[in-house]
């Protein structure tokens, strides 16, 4: 009955909702990079579940506050029977990182449905970002589910095939 928090942008209030409906206990919020849509409630929601945050250290510094880990590649993260993989893939922001997860990839703002994640943010590499997702992301398997930071789900066979960064 373990569970994690992926990037608590906003609304900490429906994700407390959410928490409670599953009986999860939180053991890590883990942040795909450090934009503060993806780290706005972060600070909030540790002090309410107790729950450490986790960041890449490229990124940390945007934060706002000290994390009490950081992230890095190849690392794994148990939770509950689950064990989650780091990948980073810099590219939207230096620290930026996916998240593996069986059937899953969680990948922040680096790889969405049709899309990619902005670039010309300071620290930002369109060409770094292409080439994380074709090295890292793509060889996990086209029918591995992605769970991008906006937008709807895709798996990596769709987006191998269809999204025009990638042709």
């Amino acid at each position: 009955m373990e569970g994690l928090v992926i990037d608590p942008g906003d609304e900490v209030l429906r994700i407390l909702k959410e928490i409670t409906n599953t009986g999860l206990r939180i053991k890590h919020i883990l942040l795909s990079h450090g934009h503060g849509d993806h780290t706005g409630a972060a600070k909030e929601l540790k002090d309410i579940v107790k729950a450490p945050v986790w960041i890449h250290s490229l990124d940390s510094p945007g934060l706002g506050f000290p994390p009490d880990g950081i992230l890095f590649e190849g690392q794994e993260i148990e939770v509950g029977t689950y064990r989650i993989k780091v990948i980073h893939t810099p590219g939207h922001s230096p620290g930026g990182v996916c998240l593996y997860a069986p059937g899953a990839v969680f990948t922040g703002d680096t790889l969405f449905c049709g899309s990619i994640g902005r670039t010309d943010f300071p620290g930002g590499d369109h060409q770094k970002l292409i080439k994380g997702v074709k090295e890292k992301i793509f060889p996990l398997g086209d029918e591995l589910r992605v769970y991008p930071g906006h937008g709807p789900a895709s798996t990596i066979g769709q987006e191998r095939r269809s999204n025009p960064f990638f042709r």
